[in-house]
């Protein structure tokens, strides 16, 4: 069995996220994508909360469903204070075990900034003065810092965070149920720091449309309720927690180091030993994420700690077909394979992580069946983003052929 938990999404009452981000929407989508739990996202906004009280069902301890999707309650909040002299932008993940208590801390939060303009809400207000709060309502609340490596609102943010979890928690460093890599890094770049050692990634969409649900995920080997899976976390329970699932972080357009109008791509080790400069025009580097996993890293790049949970690489079903089709990811002959790929196997991660080559290829083309296989081995052609150019995954070295004409 496997149980697959994307704990970080947001719905139509955030800012820049699909209208279709609806309650009815998402559970339809999770049932194509092959997830068993879906965060509600989005918990402190009032209208949203009140929606999810009136449609979700009771489904065990913690744990809500409708239309046969098990849902968890759960949203972002965004900090955005001064401490030690700068201005910190963070961005959490809170998981909560029953309505009252995301009500709870919903009502004492909105003193600190408004709670109706966002679905993820912007607090005027000391990660740890806020945590300090959140355990005064329950000790049972998880947290979770979200994308921790992105150069704005986060907790490692090169732009606007701290070096440490100790630095932005304080004395309640302890009470940090996960964290979370988000797109922007992988478990291999986490690995570098022996702080982190303590605890356990996860891995979330952060989805702002359906389309992106599960592009990152959790794998368990059971169903969990919500204190079950608390405890799974903060212990790193390997035999229930199987693996994350993981974009590649090479694909953000600021993963390596350079200078996109002199055309230099640079790994951090090397922008480092050229002093940060620009060879081409002598101005400073645009430096990206994995420059700021280089600074804090305590360890050689490969390092697996003891106890680790594993990983897999995905790219997305759609994007495959896209590729071997030689076509966009939107195009009706994309959207017609992904259909009756996801209908014949019942669900997206399916296709992608379980079924036999030559099961597929009764169902698709070879070359898409192809695709499918040389993802799940990670034989990819890989260049990193940088400077605001977005990095490419490319699958196939030679183009689809083109059909031929007939003259009869």
């Amino acid at each position: 069995m496997r149980y697959v938990a994307d704990l970080h999404i947001h719905t139509r009452y955030s800012r820049a996220t699909s209208r279709d981000m609806n309650l009815e929407t998402l559970a339809k989508t999770a049932k194509v994508k092959g997830v068993n739990l879906l965060g509600t996202g989005d918990i402190t906004h009032p209208e949203w909360r009140r929606e999810l009280k009136e449609k979700l069902k009771p489904a065990g301890r913690g744990i809500f469903q409708y239309d046969g999707v098990n849902f968890i309650l759960s949203g972002e909040v965004s900090n955005i204070y001064k401490k030690g002299d700068r201005l910190r932008k963070i961005h959490i993940v809170l998981l909560f075990p029953d309505f009252e208590k995301a009500e709870k801390f919903s009502s004492r939060m909105a003193a600190f900034g408004s709670l109706t303009a966002d679905g993820r809400p912007t607090f005027g207000l000391d990660v740890e003065r806020m945590t300090e709060i959140l355990m005064e309502i329950s000790e049972d609340i998880m947290i979770i810092p979200a994308h921790i490596w992105t150069p704005w609102f986060s907790l490692f943010g090169a732009n606007s965070g701290f070096d440490s979890v100790e630095e932005c928690f304080g004395k309640f460093a302890d009470r940090v149920t996960a964290l979370e890599t988000g797109l922007s890094s992988d478990p291999p770049m986490n690995w570098r720091l022996s702080q982190l050692d303590r605890y356990v990634l996860v891995s979330n969409s952060d989805a702002h449309s359906p389309h992106r649900i599960a592009r990152e995920a959790n794998v368990f080997a059971r169903k969990l309720d919500y204190y079950e899976l608390k405890e799974t976390l903060e212990k790193k329970d390997r035999e229930t927690f199987l693996f994350t699932i993981e974009f590649y972080p090479e694909e953000g357009k600021y993963h390596y180091d350079g200078h996109r109008n002199c055309d230099v791509r640079l790994k951090p080790r090397e922008s480092i030993k050229m002093g940060n400069i620009c060879p081409v025009c002598g101005r400073p580097l645009t430096v990206g994420v994995l420059h700021r996993v280089e600074e804090l890293a305590d360890r050689p790049e490969g390092f697996v700690p003891e106890g680790a949970i594993p990983y897999k690489n995905l790219v997305p079903l759609e994007e495959i077909i896209a590729e071997a089709l030689g076509t966009g990811v939107e195009t009706k002959s994309v959207k017609a394979e992904y259909e009756k790929l996801t209908r014949t196997f019942e669900n997206e991660l399916n296709v992608l992580l379980d079924v036999e080559r030559a099961d597929l290829e009764r169902v698709t083309s070879s070359r898409i069946s192809e695709g499918i296989v040389r993802v799940r081995e990670g034989k990819l052609k890989i260049i990193p983003g940088y400077d605001g150019v977005y990095g490419t995954i490319k699958i196939f070295d030679e183009e689809p052929e083109k059909p031929q004409m007939s003259l009869f």
